[in-house]
């Protein structure tokens, strides 16, 4: 969750020079105070369970210091995606706030760059967020991947005899991620909650992680928000069957559920239009196209030997698929016309969508002059198909 930062892309009025560093544990009253003041009690919660977390802790957490204040915080957090069983590292930045006396100097762009160091620093490949419009595009991020909706719930599936539900505990953890696992199996692109992860969801005051057991044992999990934060928002919703995914609901009774499963279709209000989506970067595209390297493979099996070319217009990519494995990338410069070369046009902005998204080449170039699969259709489409996604964040959709 973020706080409007437009105005650190203002002149500053205040030239006092501030630190930006990785906060300390002498750090965490005051993150936490001035989270608590940007956003609500339990996003300074949620700060104060990921810096004392072992797994975690402080060196998750930017601050811009000026002298002993803290005045600007963003957090890194490590994630990871997983696309055609290929895991991806990837870094997610939450948590992002400035004391309003300090507005207008920049700091959010400077935490913007401590927070892509250090994921840089922990190997991610690419980095994702859920952020306010068009600001995080400045720092080379592109809307790429559909959130879930969240749509009204327009009726309550009738209670399911033998079900209970009670909150989940840390205790749970290994069959909250079964659940999730099993519900995600079937999506292209994927990204579950960490062992951390789980531990600050079960025990923030933000969100309710809710276990429904038939029988004494568990067999369906959703989260929600908190009824004193307003109309109930139920989502993650997984389970061993329908009944069970049916007695989540029922027993919750919100409001809102983020769409998931194919059994709640029929009491949810329909889809509006338009779509939210999450942001990604793409810090190094060599270093990422070679970690796809067995899905490109995967994608091209049975295909004739061909060559590949794709053109980024600043700089291009070579390699020979000879029907079993895709021989070396050969790097070059600027191309403005790869489609004259056999090869696929792809603007280098759009290459997330084009990787993570939900249209593949084929739908990307009928919005897109500057993506386009060139003579190859074919090969292109099959190295850039559609993709599904399901993504879990630290924060409701």
């Amino acid at each position: 969750m973020t706080v409007n930062p437009f105005a650190d892309n203002h002149c500053p009025g205040n030239t006092r020079p501030v630190d930006i560093r990785t906060s300390r544990q002498e750090d965490l009253d005051q993150v936490e105070k001035l989270i608590v003041s940007r956003m609500d009690p339990s996003d300074g919660v949620d700060a104060r369970l990921l810096m004392t977390d072992p797994d975690a802790g402080c060196d998750w957490v930017g601050v811009a210091a000026d002298g002993d204040r803290i005045v600007s915080t963003a957090t890194m957090m490590d994630e990871t995606m997983t696309l055609a069983g290929l895991d991806i590292p990837t870094g997610q930045v939450e948590q992002v706030a400035t004391d309003a006396e300090y507005e207008g100097r920049g700091l959010v762009r400077r935490l913007m760059g401590w927070a892509h160091e250090e994921s840089a620093r922990r190997g991610h490949l690419l980095q994702i967020m859920i952020g306010i419009p068009y600001f995080y595009r400045q720092f080379g991020y592109t809307y790429s991947i559909p959130v879930k909706q969240t749509r009204p719930l327009e009726r309550t599936p009738e209670p399911v005899a033998g079900h209970t539900i009670r909150r989940a505990t840390e205790a749970d953890i290994p069959v909250l991620d079964r659940f999730q696992d099993d519900a995600q199996r079937s999506a292209d692109l994927r990204m579950g909650h960490t062992a951390p992860c789980w531990r600050w969801l079960i025990n923030r005051t933000g969100s309710i992680t809710w276990v429904v057991e038939r029988d004494g044992s568990p067999v369906a999990t959703g989260r929600s928000t908190p009824p004193e934060e307003g109309d109930v928002v139920l989502g993650e919703i997984a389970g061993v069957d329908d009944d069970a995914v049916k007695a989540l609901v029922a027993l919750v009774n919100p409001a809102e559920v983020v769409e998931r499963h194919a059994a709640l279709e029929e009491y949810l209000a329909p889809r509006r239009p338009g779509v939210e989506q999450y942001l990604v970067r793409i810090p190094d595209v060599p270093r990422l196209l070679e970690h796809l390297r067995p899905v490109f493979t995967q994608r091209l099996q049975g295909h004739e030997p061909d060559d590949v070319l794709l053109g980024f217009y600043r700089t291009h990519v070579r390699f020979r698929w000879d029907g079993n494995e895709i021989g070396p990338y050969e790097w070059g410069g600027t191309m403005i016309g790869p489609g004259e070369e056999g090869g696929a046009g792809i603007a280098p902005d759009l290459l997330a969508p084009l990787l993570f998204g939900p249209h593949g080449i084929d739908g990307l170039r009928r919005w897109f002059s500057d993506v386009y699969p060139g003579p190859k259709s074919d090969l292109m489409n099959r190295l850039f198909p559609p993709v599904t996604s399901d993504l879990l964040t630290f924060y409701l959709p």
